[in-house]
């Protein structure tokens, strides 16, 4: 799937926003005002002002709808909680070349809060894989104790796991512990057979 750079680049924050969210074992990734700071310069967010409690607040709301696409059950649900995310956020497209990077399109307005910023470029992206038909790449992982967002790229939609590295070897490693743990238990050869000593019947090995 071809997917121009500025669109990889703001899905990337997507799923990075989304994966702050509070989980089980996880606590919120974004619990303050320094850990709002500390994602908007890893992610090298443009145009942020000084950040305050109402940007946090915004963040987090948009976080919400963005979590809302990935569970979508179909391209009507998704594309209308999309259509809601951009025009909240005052979609203003305009073409920039900042930073050394080259021409691409920015859809936040001129000022607009993080919060905003975030829910235009983002909102766009996501409409973006929905206009392509392709909304179920947008996924959650499959391992059972992990819920992380990612968008499957994988050339025939199947990729099963945020990161196969993690997840997904765990989970294989695990498997094959079981089928050894079985084996070891259930040895081939070691079928158990009734054999009789002194009238008594006993459990034994089939050695035929």
């Amino acid at each position: 799937m071809q997917i121009p750079h500025d669109t990889r680049r703001a899905l990337d924050v997507v799923v990075a926003l989304v994966n702050t969210a509070a989980e089980p074992e996880q606590p919120d990734g974004l619990s303050d005002i320094g850990t709002l700071r500390g994602f908007v310069r890893e992610y090298a967010i443009s145009d942020v002002g000084e950040l305050s409690a109402r940007d946090l607040a915004g963040v987090r709301t948009v976080r919400g709808k963005f979590a809302q696409v990935f569970a979508a059950p179909n391209s009507r649900a998704a594309s209308s909680l999309i259509n809601e995310l951009v025009a909240t956020a005052g979609t203003t497209p305009q073409l920039t070349d900042h930073d050394g990077y080259d021409w691409h399109v920015h859809y936040f307005a001129p000022g607009a809060s993080v919060g905003d910023h975030l829910a235009a470029d983002g909102g766009m992206a996501l409409a973006f894989i929905v206009v392509s038909g392709e909304q179920e790449r947008l996924r959650r992982c499959e391992a059972p104790d992990c819920r992380r967002a990612f968008v499957d790229l994988s050339r025939n939609r199947s990729r099963r796991y945020c990161d196969s590295r993690t997840c997904g070897n765990r989970l294989h490693v695990a498997a094959y512990r079981a089928r050894r743990k079985e084996a070891d238990a259930h040895p081939e050869g070691s079928e158990q057979v009734e054999v009789v000593h002194g009238g008594e019947q006993q459990q034994g090995p089939d050695h035929r």
